[in-house]
C-alpha cells in the first residue's frame, strides 16, 4: 500500500520527541495549540505523546485526538513500548481520533540487548511479533520501530521487520536513535531492507534520526533516495540531545530540489508537483510558535527559519539580490510564510481590522484570547509608530502561551545608572489576590527585579538561562525574553514580549515561576509514572 506512494509522508514528533528536549516541557493547552498549527501546516501524522508516560501525557494525546484528529485531519499517534500496558493505554488515548495510530518499539542493537533489555535476539523477535499483533487488535494502523536500528546487525534487523510486518505493522520505522550513521551508511540500511525483507512491499518505510553529528537531514534525504517514504521530524529540529531532523529543512530541501528527487518517485525530472503535503507558507509561523511555547530559541543562522536565513550584509550580495533575488537566494522568503516588514495596523485600528489581519496571518483565536490580544495590541500601538506582522506575531504568541495565572506582575519600577546602585521595586498579586510589594538591589536592573520578585514569591529556584531577542528593528522594537529556571531536577521556561525589556523580563520570570509553582502544587496529587523512566526511541 504504502511503499509505492509517490509522496513523502511527514510524521511530526515535536509533541513527543521534541518535548523530551530538556526545558521544553509543554502543558496540555500549549500542546493543543501546537497540534492545531501542525494540522494547518499539513503534516500527515502527529505523534501527540507517550500516553503511558503520565496521566498528563495521556490527557494531552486524548484531547488532541478528539479536537485535531478529525475525519479530514492528520493521523494522531501515540508511542508505546512493546508492552501490554503501554499499548492498551495508547489505544485508549487515540480512540477519539478519526484516524489513530499506535507506534510500538523495542531495541534491536547488540548493545541495547546486552545492557538495557538483557534479552536474546529470539526473545526480542517474539516480543515484537506479539506486541505488534496486540496493537493490531486495537487499530489497523500500527507502526513498529526497532530502536537503535542504525547500530543493529542487518540480518537480525531484516528478521525482526519481516515478523513485525507479518504480525500487522503497516509502517516500519528505522531509527538512528543516537545519530551515529553517515548518509551513505543510512541509505545502505534502507536499501538493504528493501532488498532483504520479503514482505516489505506491505509497509511504508519510515526513518527517525537524531542530529548528534549534524547529519540527520542528510541521512534522511539519502534514505528517501533509497525508498523511505515517511520522515519523522520536529519543528526547528528540537529533541533529545542534539535534536531531531528538522521538518522545515527536509520539506524545503525536497521542494527546492524536487527536480533532483523526482526520478526517485517515478516522476519526470521537470515536474513541479510537490513531494509533500506541507503548506510551506505555514512553516515560519509554526517555527515561531514552537520556539515561543517551548522557550527554545532558534539560532540566527538556522537554515530556513533563522533570523539571518534571508538576510544579506555583504555589499556584493546586496547588489546581486537587488538586481535579482536568484543570485543569492535559492528560495523566496514568502514561500515559508515570511512577508516584508510592513505597517498593517496602528493605534487607531479597530477590533474588526485587528481580527481580520490575524486571520490573514493564520491565527484563530477565541473571543477571550482576541480580547486579551487586542488590549495588548493597543498598549503596544501607543508606544510604537509602526506595527508590523512580526509585532503581531509576538503579541499573539505571548498571549496564547500564558503560564498558569497564579502570580501576576502589577508594578515594576527600576532605578539605575552609571553612578547608581540598580534598585527595583515590584508589586506582585499572589494566588489569593493579595498585592505584595518589595524592593531589592542587584548587579543590574534585571537582577534587581528578579531578586525583588523572589523576595515576594519565595519559591526556591536557580536561574539557568536568560535570553533577549529583538523581534523587529528599530529603537522601539518589541523585545522577547526567554527564561529557564531549575528546581531540583526539573527545568521550567517562561516567555514574554514587550517594548520595555525590563517589563518583559519580569513577566517572563513570573511565567516560569508560575509553572514551577503549579508543578509544586501538583506534587500533592497521586504519584504519576515518570516519562523519564520510560525507554525512548
Amino acid at each position: 500500500m504504502a511503499s509505492t506512494t509517490d509522496r513523502i509522508l511527514i510524521f511530526d514528533t515535536t509533541l513527543r520527541d521534541g518535548e523530551q528536549c530538556p526545558g521544553a516541557t509543554l502543558n496540555i493547552d500549549e500542546k493543543l495549540v501546537i497540534a492545531r498549527q501542525l494540522a494547518r501546516l499539513g503534516v500527515d501524522i502527529i505523534e501527540a505523546g507517550f500516553a503511558f508516560a503520565s496521566p498528563g501525557d495521556f490527557e494531552a494525546v486524548s484531547k488532541i485526538a478528539q479536537i485535531v484528529g478529525t475525519e479530514n485531519g492528520p493521523i494522531i499517534c501515540s508511542l508505546a513500548r512493546a508492552r501490554h500496558d503501554d499499548i492498551k493505554t495508547a489505544a485508549e488515548a487515540i480512540k477519539p481520533a478519526a484516524h489513530g495510530r499506535i507506534h510500538t518499539f523495542i531495541a534491536t542493537s547488540d548493545i541495547h540487548l546486552k545492557y538495557k533489555l538483557k534479552k536474546t535476539k529470539a526473545e526480542v523477535v517474539a516480543i515484537a511479533e506479539e506486541m505488534v499483533a496486540y496493537a493490531k487488535s486495537f487499530t489497523d494502523d500500527v507502526e513498529f520501530s526497532p530502536e537503535d536500528a542504525g547500530r543493529s546487525d542487518p540480518e537480525f534487523l531484516y528478521q525482526v521487520l519481516e515478523r513485525a510486518i507479518a504480525a500487522g505493522a503497516t509502517t516500519v520505522n528505522i531509527p538512528d536513535t543516537v545519530g551515529y550513521t553517515t548518509p551513505s551508511e543510512f541509505g545502505a540500511i534502507i536499501k538493504g531492507i528493501k532488498e532483504n525483507v520479503p514482505n516489505i512491499d506491505q509497509a511504508i518505510i519510515s526513518v527517525h534520526g537524531h542530529n548528534d553529528l549534524g547529519l540527520a537531514v542528510a541521512n534522511f534525504l539519502e534514505a528517501v533516495k533509497n525508498g523511505a517514504r515517511q520522515l519523522e521530524c520536529t519543528i526547528n529540529g528540537i529533541g533529545e540531545r542534539a535534536g531531531n531532523a528538522a521538518l522545515e529543512e527536509l520539506v524545503m530541501a525536497l521542494h527546492v530540489r524536487r527536480q533532483y528527487f523526482n526520478p526517485y518517485f517515478g516522476k519526470p525530472a521537470d515536474s513541479q508537483e510537490s513531494l509533500t503535503n506541507i503548506d510551506t507558507k505555514q512553516i515560519y509561523r509554526t517555527s515561531r510558535l514552537v520556539s515561543n511555547l517551548t522557550g527554545m530559541l532558534v539560532q540566527p543562522n538556522k537554515a530556513i527559519v533563522g533570523a539571518n536565513a534571508f538576510a544579506h550584509e555583504s555589499g556584493i550580495h546586496q547588489d546581486g539580490v537587488l538586481k535579482n533575488k536568484l543570485t543569492y537566494e535559492i528560495m523566496d522568503a514568502q514561500l515559508i510564510g515570511l512577508a516584508d516588514n510592513q505597517i498593517v495596523l496602528g493605534k487607531h485600528s479597530g477590533r474588526n481590522a485587528f481580527r481580520t489581519r490575524l486571520k490573514e496571518l493564520g491565527f484563530e483565536l477565541s473571543e477571550t484570547e482576541l480580547n486579551k490580544a487586542f488590549i495588548k495590541f493597543k498598549d503596544v500601538a501607543d508606544k510604537k509608530k509602526e506595527i508590523s506582522d512580526w509585532d503581531l506575531e509576538a503579541i499573539i504568541n505571548d498571549e496564547i502561551q500564558q503560564a498558569p495565572d497564579l502570580f501576576r506582575v502589577e508594578l515594576v519600577q527600576v532605578s539605575c545608572g552609571s553612578n547608581a546602585r540598580p534598585t527595583a521595586t515590584v508589586t506582585i498579586r499572589n494566588p489569593e489576590g493579595e498585592e505584595l510589594t518589595d524592593a531589592a538591589i542587584g548587579t543590574g536592573p534585571v537582577d534587581a527585579v528578579y531578586k525583588a520578585i523572589n523576595r515576594v514569591v519565595n519559591v526556591p529556584n536557580q536561574l539557568i538561562e536568560f535570553s533577549v531577542q529583538s523581534v523587529t528593528a528599530g529603537i522601539d522594537a518589541i523585545g522577547e525574553v526567554t527564561i529557564r529556571l531549575r528546581h531540583e531536577s526539573r527545568v521550567y521556561s517562561g516567555h514574554a514580549a514587550n517594548t520595555d525589556i525590563i517589563v518583559a523580563s519580569a513577566q517572563a520570570y513570573i511565567n516560569a515561576l508560575n509553572r514551577l509553582y503549579a508543578a509544586l502544587q501538583s506534587q500533592a496529587k497521586p504519584e504519576e509514572v515518570s516519562a523519564q523512566t520510560a525507554q525512548k526511541v
